[in-house]
């Protein structure tokens, strides 16, 4: 532990954790390393691919550009913690879909899709267009993507 580290506590996929980070250690890389949360994904450490993206105080955020220190008594939820156990309807429409190829994106775009529900939970396809523009599936699949959240914002499995 080195004397610039300072102790955060947040609260990640529900559970209250306290850990201690450097001021120059991004949300994304404290999830991976220090909680071993590895779900989210590192691609472009710039905040142009949705990768990353993890809930922070309910809002979507690529996480390489938050710093850790900045997240001190906030509310984290990864990938993991959407669904918990089991799979929630959006994760499956995804897999009835055929919207998840490689998979890098999938995280990103599943956590994503769902703050997009919890705030929009009949989405237009424009809106969900929006809402996961900041998120890049280099397969190409968004079309199989855009279906999956639609699906479910329509309350049908996507076929």
């Amino acid at each position: 532990m080195s004397p610039t580290e300072s102790a955060i506590t947040l609260t990640v996929n529900g559970a209250r954790r306290t850990v201690r980070v450097s001021p120059s250690t991004t949300l994304l890389e404290m999830v991976r390393t220090r909680l071993e949360l590895t779900g989210s994904k590192e691609c472009c450490a710039e905040g142009e691919c949705g990768a990353c993206t993890m809930i922070l105080d309910g809002e979507p955020v690529n996480s390489c550009l938050v710093l850790a220190v900045e997240t001190d008594g906030s509310e984290v939820t990864t990938i993991e913690g959407i669904g918990g156990a089991g799979m929630t309807p959006l994760q499956e429409s995804f897999l009835t879909a055929g919207a998840i190829q490689c998979g890098f994106c999938i995280p990103g775009m599943v956590v994503a899709a769902t703050a997009l529900l919890e705030r929009i939970p009949r989405p237009t396809e424009s809106e969900v267009r929006e809402g996961l523009s900041g998120n890049l599936c280099r397969c190409g699949g968004y079309s199989r993507i855009s279906a999956a959240v639609m699906a479910v914002a329509g309350g049908n499995a996507a076929t």
